[in-house]
């Protein structure tokens, strides 16, 4: 279960509440991964500055809404304003692999990164999937200059060897503010029909729905039924369109597309297609605006998707569990089980993580597995952990094997118990000792 954000945030600060726009609170089954592309976010080229020191508030945000719920972010990758965000739950961590990010500059000769694309790619239980967050050119009269952009996007290469370029892919997403407008039509055609729910009168004209007629390389994305009033350009902090002198005309801006290439390679061939050809499908379950959110000059529109994977990784790469009782009283040992082909590294680590981590890097402690080792065998090998780095407040961890040669995580554990230890409790208990004994001497000093 996928569930896709675009948003062009107008540089504004992240609002208060964003279950709704992650459906937080269905009743249905909770989602796997959330994909969240963001334009616009705080652009100034000061905030841009100091933001690449530390993550941008959009992206603390996001890991302080979903990492409580058990999700970690996986990647993400920020190109001035466009921010792309992805977030998995623990479990599907050792099955996702060459993870790359990359960025394409269109805007001003390619010069400010003001326009353009940021794209994360991995493979997915052994199939590979591409994400690409684009904001092209504004105005009406820019089709073609939107268009000429999205094939240079698609052009680019991710760093490394042997990785496929967007399109060989075996699924592309492709979202943003891709900035299509509404031709011909007159305003108030548009916004009569838009207050009567006749968007089909307005599909035809839409300039990407005509765009995918004649060019062939869009013929190939799919999109869901636009079914929701077009989510550009309202008055801030209202569902009103554009009250402004502009009077800008309102358009689906916002949209969220995908293109599979067995489908692609396939579309020739006649007959049914077995489940060998056909390893993966993508489901559309909804594709909605969210008028509630009122920050920007968009609204944020999402896509929730099924997809279906005949697994060709099902066992990870290592295997690895706490042993004994957990507590800071005492060294604790680590065992793990890599398989016997897994590329092993001397930068190798596991990290102790509380349940809640927000991402890769908030571990609470690590063991190097060349340096910590203490014993190895066919099977399976041990590290160990200095109990001064143990937390004496105890709570819920899990460990993770971090491959350096991978660049990802390969292992996860269960969720485990470490018991608060004694010292804490002592340490509690001294100072209370201390206290009343303090205030004994203070009355017998009163008394006297």
């Amino acid at each position: 279960r996928l569930h896709l954000v675009t948003w062009n945030v107008g540089t504004a600060s992240p609002p208060p509440d964003v279950s709704s726009l992650l459906q937080l609170n269905s009743l249905g089954p909770t989602m796997d991964m959330y994909v969240i592309g963001l334009q616009e976010v705080n652009s100034r080229i000061t905030n841009f500055l100091s933001d690449l020191a530390f993550d941008d508030p959009w992206s603390i945000f996001f890991m302080t809404v979903l990492s409580p719920l058990g999700y970690i972010k996986l990647s993400s990758v920020r190109m001035q304003g466009l921010l792309l965000l992805i977030f998995v739950k623990h479990i599907h961590l050792p099955f996702i692999r060459g993870i790359h990010t990359q960025y394409t500059r269109t805007g001003l000769y390619g010069y400010w990164g003001n326009k353009g694309g940021v794209s994360i790619r991995m493979s997915l239980y052994g199939h590979t999937f591409c994400f690409v967050n684009c904001h092209l050119p504004a105005h009406m009269e820019n089709t073609e200059q939107r268009l000429d952009d999205f094939e240079k996007i698609l052009e680019m290469q991710f760093e490394g060897e042997n990785i496929p370029s967007p399109l060989d892919h075996d699924v592309l997403f492709w979202f943003g503010d891709l900035n299509f407008r509404i031709a011909d039509y007159g305003i108030h055609f548009v916004r009569e029909s838009i207050n009567n729910k006749r968007y089909s009168l307005l599909w035809e004209k839409d300039q990407l729905n005509m765009a995918k007629k004649t060019e062939a390389f869009l013929k190939e994305f799919q999109e869901g039924p636009l079914q929701f009033k077009p989510t550009y350009k309202f008055d801030l902090y209202s569902d009103v369109y554009d009250t402004s002198e502009k009077k800008r005309k309102p358009a689906w801006t916002d949209r969220i597309l995908w293109r599979m290439k067995n489908l692609c390679q396939n579309a020739s061939k006649e007959g049914n297609f077995s489940e060998e050809e056909h390893p993966i499908s993508v489901t559309l379950n909804n594709y909605v605006s969210h008028m509630s959110y009122g920050i920007s000059d968009h609204k944020p529109v999402t896509g929730t998707f099924g997809l279906e994977l005949k697994p060709l990784l099902s066992v990870p790469l290592v295997v690895l569990n706490p042993e004994g009782e957990w507590s800071a009283e005492h060294d604790v040992i680590i065992r793990y089980s890599p398989v016997p082909e897994f590329p092993s590294s001397a930068w190798d680590w596991i990290g102790l993580f509380k349940v809640t981590f927000m991402h890769v890097n908030d571990y609470v402690t690590y063991a190097w597995v060349e340096d910590d080792e203490i014993s190895s065998n066919e099977d399976s090998k041990q590290v160990y952990m200095s109990a001064a780095e143990i937390p004496t407040g105890g709570g819920e961890f899990l460990l993770c094997y971090y491959s350096n040669n991978l660049q990802a995580i390969v292992g996860i554990s269960e969720p485990f118990q470490i018991q608060p230890g004694r010292t804490s409790a002592e340490k509690d208990l001294t100072q209370e000792e201390n206290s009343w004994m303090h205030k004994a001497d203070n009355r017998e000093s009163h008394d006297e």
